[in-house]
């Protein structure tokens, strides 16, 4: 029922694109698509300017955060083509059910709930072909035809870059809180993490701040931090652009093992430096968020 729901999402997306007669979606005064309507305190979306820089990692963790600390989360996955948070989640072989014409999304814990495009393929290496239209309009039903519920916090989890995905979800999201932007220490990867700041800037959304992940790796053996990738790009950064630096996240390989265990790290190794950076960085945003 809920794949039905989708493909007749998709022909509607299509029709829209199609010419002037076609339905169109509701618009506001401006000429901009309404926002969507859901019930949610603060939307915060997560972005990088590049792929590979751990930036679904962020999300899941901080959505995880923010459900410990009593607070009732959204995750929403919007990377179409790629979705990785149900894998991260441990969640990859549950599929959302329909009812009263609204789809559920699976529940992880009594205060977290998680909608994505991975529930819905009917393998995992199917590939998702998608134009921008069809993109707009899965993202409005992933938004309103959620059960969401009542939410303190909505985390949208886009995918690499600048593209449909993160200006849909900017026009349709009520209540952006802002932005975080994910990035590593490298020149290169910090150059797409400066674009994604400017990016959001343009929406005129706020940029919460920027967490440098994968910042030195924790040698598993004797608990030293080498600098595998420098150090100190994101904050340079944000200290360029006046935006906050909400803090630094080793590269550890246990990080990686919770994610391909579905565990959010979050969950495990309370002592390690690895666990108090990423409670650290946790912290900070929901500090700045919530002040």
């Amino acid at each position: 029922m809920t794949q039905q729901t989708l493909e007749q999402q998709k022909t509607q997306a299509e029709t829209q694109n199609a010419g002037p007669a076609a339905t169109q979606p509701r618009q506001e005064a401006t000429g901009l698509p309404a926002r969507a309507e859901i019930d949610v305190k603060h939307v915060i979306l997560v972005l990088s300017g590049k792929g590979g820089v751990g930036k679904s990692t962020v999300a899941v963790n901080l959505a995880y955060t923010l459900a410990g600390h009593g607070r009732k989360v959204g995750l929403l996955d919007l990377d179409f083509h790629g979705p990785s948070v149900p894998k991260m989640l441990g969640i990859e072989d549950r599929r959302p059910a329909a009812f009263d014409g609204k789809i559920e999304p699976v529940h992880v814990t009594g205060n977290l709930s998680v909608m994505s495009m991975g529930f819905l393929l009917t393998e995992p290496s199917a590939p998702v072909i998608w134009r921008g239209p069809v993109k707009m309009g899965v993202t409005r039903q992933f938004l309103e035809n959620v059960n969401w519920g009542s939410l303190d916090y909505l985390v949208v989890d886009l995918p690499p870059g600048t593209g449909d995905e993160a200006l849909t979800i900017a026009q349709l999201a009520p209540n952006l809180r802002g932005a975080v932007i994910v990035t590593t220490p490298q020149d290169v990867a910090v150059l797409d993490a400066v674009k994604a700041v400017k990016f959001i800037e343009q929406l005129e959304i706020p940029v919460l701040g920027i967490i440098e992940n994968m910042s030195g790796l924790v040698c598993p053996h004797c608990g030293e931090t080498v600098d595998l990738f420098g150090r100190g790009g994101g904050e340079r950064a944000a200290e360029e652009f006046g935006v906050p630096y909400l803090g630094a996240v080793p590269l550890d390989p246990e990080m990686m093992k919770a994610g391909d265990e579905g565990r959010p790290f979050i969950l495990r190794h309370a002592d390690s430096p690895t666990w108090k950076a990423v409670d650290r960085v946790m912290e900070n945003l929901v500090t700045l968020v919530e002040s």
